[in-house]
């Protein structure tokens, strides 16, 4: 049975991963990922491909085992794995709850693709949720900062370790995307300038043809890419300025 999983897939970008894995390949099912099962058994009426809907809270940690033992019941191939789940506090570090973020983030993310790499081949994919922000430090959100640009170095490496066996990975790192995550992530109070909002539709259409064409790292946008070049040549206390002085941030 060959399969894709995508985890974050009842909103925002994950569910518009979603749709743009059903458009890319032909699959016995996909499974989709995330808390609310209501909105995850949504997705069968608008997809080619058959759906099996899997509530699971992937910030509490116990909830892997579960996907890991459904993976040893069915013995799938995963042809791709789409972590797409995440979330984020805008804020002073320490008047934050941050953990919950740091475990969805980086441990959820690094524990998917190790339960699911058994069942890939060559010819399987792992498109990993990055952000603009992993290209450096980012003061009133630390933690979701840091979290991103541990999947971009984690994924850099897999995708050197797994080369050998056929299996690409590639991280999608965004700018501003409009979905829920930024009505979450609070960020009115601390976030006053956006150069450019993106759709989740937009990012998930080209990350889906930068995996087409074996991109390890998936950017839309030119004023993302020219603030990505930017970034590795400025001194990171001037990078972080330049943030703080955008927000209006002392």
């Amino acid at each position: 049975m060959k399969i894709a999983v995508i985890t974050g897939a009842s909103a925002g970008i994950g569910r518009e991963f979603v749709y743009a894995v059903d458009k890319y390949d032909t699959f016995d099912e996909i499974w989709v990922i995330a808390r609310r099962r209501e909105r995850l058994e949504e997705l069968a009426a608008k997809c080619r491909n058959p759906i099996r809907s899997i509530a699971l809270d992937l910030s509490d940690l116990g909830s892997i085992d579960e996907y890991k033992a459904l993976l040893e019941k069915e013995q799938p191939q995963i042809g791709i794995l789409v972590n797409a789940a995440g979330c984020g506090v805008f804020g002073p570090f320490e008047e934050k709850e941050l953990l919950a973020s740091a475990r969805l983030n980086s441990l959820a993310l690094t524990a998917m693709c190790h339960v699911s790499l058994p069942y890939m081949t060559s010819g399987s994919s792992i498109v990993n949720m990055g952000s603009n922000s992993a290209w450096q430090p980012v003061p009133y959100q630390a933690v979701y900062g840091a979290s991103k640009s541990y999947v971009l170095s984690l994924s850099r490496a897999l995708w050197r370790e797994l080369r050998p066996k056929g299996i690409h990975v590639m991280c999608v790192c965004p700018g501003w995307i409009k979905t829920e995550f930024q009505q979450v992530a609070q960020h009115d109070k601390y976030i006053h300038y956006v150069d450019k909002w993106y759709g989740p539709d937009e990012v998930a259409a080209q990350a889906m043809k930068d995996l087409g064409k074996k991109k390890l790292v998936s950017i839309l946008g030119h004023p993302v890419r020219r603030q990505v070049r930017l970034v590795k040549f400025l001194p990171v206390k001037l990078v972080m300025s330049i943030w703080c002085k955008q927000q209006g941030i002392k």
